[in-house]
């Protein structure tokens, strides 16, 4: 059974502290899983301010509903991004299958 994953790295740079950055992290968080049926994560130690890394990860039967919801939580990453006036730096996806 395929799994996909896809880490984004976010800049927030407008972020003076470690509570500037757990809101827009979380409020990140919330809204994609409210959004997509996903599992997500911080990947980092979280000691940098303006930085952050998330790891989402979903499961499915087919490759190309993967391959498609990875595209549209993508979007959304980067919509959600801006709207906290946050920055994906890169975002890469990954399928893993057996």
């Amino acid at each position: 059974m395929p799994v996909s994953k896809l880490t984004l790295e976010i800049e927030i740079s407008h972020a003076q502290s470690l509570k500037d950055r757990r809101q827009v992290i979380r409020s990140m968080k919330d809204k994609l899983r409210h959004s997509f049926n996903l599992s997500i994560a911080e990947l980092d130690d979280g000691i940098v301010w303006n930085r952050a890394t998330l790891g989402i990860v979903a499961i499915s039967n087919s490759n190309s509903y993967l391959t498609g919801q990875m595209e549209q939580i993508d979007r959304a990453a980067h919509g959600i991004a801006h709207n906290l006036s946050a920055e994906i730096t890169d975002s890469y996806a990954e399928i893993l299958s057996e």
